[in-house]
Order: structure tokens, then sequence, then C-alpha cells
């Protein structure tokens, strides 16, 4: 089986996962708050040498390409990047709404994560024949103006629920049957999500790595990220 890493930096949590090994799945999370410069890399060394993987060894790496903490997102994906430049390695971002989707118990979830600034990034997804598919789009917007997913029976998720449930709640009415307010991005999800697309060759150069930033309504390729004077 191929050895592929994920990694989330989005929010107050540290997550990997890695395939491959004696154990097969590894997976790890830890709540570090704004530490993610200071031990990821650690951590993923860690994490190679608790199952015997050898960088040499890693066919791809993931890493939740947002929505989520601006400053955590940079983290991520410059590490995602350094280690696939390094290993002349594909990469991939998957969407942290998608991997909070993932998680859900049911068909269909309504995510909803807390953006800061009194303000939500949220999206709805449906699954269908082992996909989850975006059914409302994403989009960071007021609790209180959330867009309203089709129907009824949606599990919703995240620390948007958690942090703005007051407000989400008359506003989503009858369309939530249940809420799992503390769940977060995971590198499980990224990884399972990811792993098809690897295996159909469906990497990227890591020079095409992308974050979406829904504020500003666009994913930057590095060049875009690039401060100007």
């Amino acid at each position: 089986m191929p050895a592929y890493l994920a990694l989330d930096t989005s929010t107050e949590h540290l997550s990997l996962a890695l395939s491959g090994g004696t154990a097969g799945l590894t997976v790890r999370d830890w709540h570090v708050g704004q530490r993610h410069a200071e031990l990821t890399l650690q951590a993923i060394e860690q994490l190679l040498a608790d199952t015997g993987v050898q960088r040499s060894e890693i066919s791809g790496i993931a890493f939740g390409m947002g929505p989520g903490s601006f400053t955590g997102l940079r983290i991520g994906c410059g590490i995602a990047q350094g280690l696939a430049f390094g290993l002349n390695i594909p990469l991939l971002g998957v969407s942290t709404l998608q991997a909070l989707a993932a998680q859900c118990e049911g068909e269909q979830a309504y995510v909803c994560l807390d953006a800061r600034m009194n303000q939500v990034y949220c999206a709805a997804y449906r699954k269908q024949d082992g996909q989850w598919l975006e059914t409302v789009a994403a989009t960071v917007c007021d609790p209180d103006a959330v867009p309203l997913p089709e129907g009824e029976g949606w599990i919703g998720l995240g620390s948007g629920f958690a942090a703005y449930g007051s407000l989400l709640a008359p506003r989503l009415g009858n369309a939530i049957a249940s809420i799992v307010p503390d769940r977060f991005p995971h590198a499980r999800e990224i990884l399972a999500l990811a792993t098809p697309l690897f295996d159909a060759g469906k990497g990227l150069p890591a020079d095409q790595a992308e974050l979406l930033y829904l504020r500003d309504k666009v994913a930057l390729k590095t060049h875009e990220r690039v401060a100007k004077p």
C-alpha cells in the first residue's frame, strides 16, 4: 500500500494521518492553539519514526486547504509544499469543509466552522455513491444569514454550532435533525478523500498548491499569496 501523509492546521488543532507502515493507518491529533509552526514538523518526524515509514517512502501529501485560520492554513500549505518539493512527489489540497462533512454518520451534512469576526464558514454535502457532493456552496457569512439546505434531516457539524448555536438554530429550523458541535477538520478524512485521487494519478506538482480563502472569494496559488510592497 502506498504511503500517503495528510495534515491539517486550519484550526487550533494539529492533526496528522499516515497510510503505510506496519499499522496501515495511523492518526494523531493535538490541541496546539497557535503553535502549528513550532510543532508540525517535529510531529511529522515523530509519526514517521513511530510507524517505521521513511520520508523517501511517502508517495503523496494532502493538506487542509481551507477555509480556516489564515495563519494556520499558510503554515500547513508551506510545510506540505516543502516536503513535496524535497521528495519530488505530488500533493493535494482538500477542502476542510468537505473533510468535516466526511465525519458525518448520516447521508446529509451541514457543516459550519467558526470563522471569527462573528461569522461562520459553512456548506452542505450529501453522500452519493460513496462521495460527499456539495449541495450548498461553501461561503462565509453571518450566522443568522447562512444559506438554507433543501429538505430536512441534515446533521450539523462543527465549531460554528458551538459558537453561534443560538443564531443558527432559528435560521436553520427544522432542516437540522441533530448537531455535533465538537467536530473539527481532521487529517484522517483529508487522507481518505485524497487517497483515491492520488491512486488515480491526480496529484498536483507542489508549485500548484492552493489555499481557499472564502473571505477573499478566491483560491490563491503560491505566487499569488506573495505580499506586495
